[in-house]
């Protein structure tokens, strides 16, 4: 118990560090493009090699193919609800914080449209994060523990730090006060922290089937959250280089994987 709130705790870690070095540092775009295409990388082989290949160890194919799908399509429901969420503000596109309009602090906003727009950022956020780390949580409550764990520490803190620069930065230029933005990632770090709590919580006490179908499920979400986010944004913002930012996270995941299984 005590192991899964501290791997919580260091995974979200890259939540703060994030926001400080999306608020007062002016990183390059093609950097931070790079280390969201790394720790793309990593995750690939996190839910494959890793999350997968433990779900059919402790169910069925049946059962890691209905978790997998289960997450996939619930991740996408969310996300196209809190996308028209995102609408409701005049300054923002979609709910990528740093898809911001030009001057968009100067574009008035009503307080509804602000709050509304805030909490879609929010809970969006949330929503990339809560399968990341409940996975975490999941691996340590798992047959092989602390290393299917280690791997998706690292695999989540690579994906969480660039998302937590850009969007941090995004929600400044949108005009949010920088006491907005850190509640704002508190209220996401300790969302975060608790999801991996609950995953090994959670995990430790279904069946077989149950355990598969779960951690297939993060897998899902994981996927869902590639494909519409990090592989997009890294491509858009780095060009097809990043490719080789994605190679390289993925041969590191691979060789942590052997050397801690």
């Amino acid at each position: 118990m005590t192991q899964a709130i501290l791997f919580g705790l260091l995974a979200s870690s890259a939540f703060p560090i994030g926001v400080a070095l999306g608020l007062f540092v002016n990183l390059p775009r093609r950097l931070v493009a790079s280390v969201i295409a790394f720790g793309a990388g990593v995750l690939v082989v996190a839910l494959t090699g890793e999350l997968m290949a433990e779900a059919l160890e402790e169910g069925s194919v049946y059962w890691a193919m209905s978790g997998l799908f289960a997450g996939a399509i619930t991740y996408i429901v969310m996300d196209t609800l809190l996308d028209k969420a995102a609408d409701e503000s005049p300054r923002v596109v979609g709910r990528s914080p740093e898809d911001v309009k030009p001057g968009a602090a100067a574009i008035p906003e009503t307080k509804t449209e602000a709050t509304v727009s805030g909490m879609a950022v929010l809970v969006g956020s949330v929503l990339d994060g809560i399968p990341e780390n409940a996975a975490i949580g999941m691996g340590l409550a798992s047959e092989e523990g602390p290393g299917l764990g280690l791997v998706l520490l690292g695999a989540v803190f690579l994906s969480n730090l660039p998302s937590a620069i850009a969007s941090s930065a995004g929600m400044r230029k949108a005009g949010r006060s920088n006491a907005y933005i850190a509640i704002a990632w508190t209220l996401v770090t300790v969302a975060c922290t608790a999801s991996c709590f609950g995953g090994y919580l959670f995990l430790g006490g279904l069946p077989d089937a149950g355990k598969s179908f779960m951690l297939a499920f993060a897998a899902g979400g994981i996927l869902a959250m590639l494909a519409d986010t990090m592989f997009p944004e890294a491509f858009r913002d780095g060009g097809p280089w990043v490719a080789l930012a994605t190679t390289i996270g993925f041969a590191c995941a691979f060789w942590l994987s052997q050397i801690t299984g």
